[in-house]
Parts: C-alpha cells; structure tokens; sequence
C-alpha cells in the first residue's frame, strides 16, 4: 500500500477534533499530502493499524507534522489523519 493508491482522506467527528485542536486546517493537512510529504513510520503508537508520520509545509512554507494511518473503505484506500500540528523550531531545524 502506498499513498498513490489513495483516492481521499477519511473525516468525521472522530479525526477531525484532534486534528483541528492545533490550529491546522483540514485543507492544510490535505494539502500536505498532495506536496509529496516526507512519510516515516510511526511504530509506537498502535498495535492495531500502521500508523504513519508526514511532513510537508503549507502555503506560507510552514512545516506541519500529521499523523495518520490508511483505511480501507468500500475497496478504496483513503488517508485518515490522527493528529495535526506545526513543528517547533528545534523539530524544523534537525528535519532540514
């Protein structure tokens, strides 16, 4: 499974609160996985489902880390976020 298999992102009242707490829009969080977002695993957090890491910038160059993992639904792949914020300065830094 990789991310150009997925047709959208899967939202509800489960997701978005989390997501939204930090401030990050949803077009934000969608935009950064149409920017080919860096993706890293994100191993510690579930032993349910894969949970995986982005890291991509918005609009304004500002660098956004979202969790999310990749959900099935009705045989097509969609991208359900977990958790959005921007990255502190020192994560920015040691990311570039």
């Amino acid at each position: 499974m990789n991310l150009n298999s997925v047709v959208g992102f899967d939202w509800d009242i489960g997701n978005w609160p989390k997501c939204g707490k930090h401030g990050v829009s949803r077009p934000e969080i969608e935009a950064v996985f149409l920017a080919n977002p860096d993706v890293y695993a994100d191993p510690n957090h579930s032993l349910d489902e894969q949970r995986l890491r982005a890291i991509g910038q918005n609009k304004e160059g500002r660098y956004l880390l979202v969790a999310f993992t990749i959900r099935r639904k009705n045989d097509e792949w969609y991208i359900r976020p977990i958790s959005a914020r921007y990255m502190h300065k020192k994560e920015v830094k040691n990311y570039e």
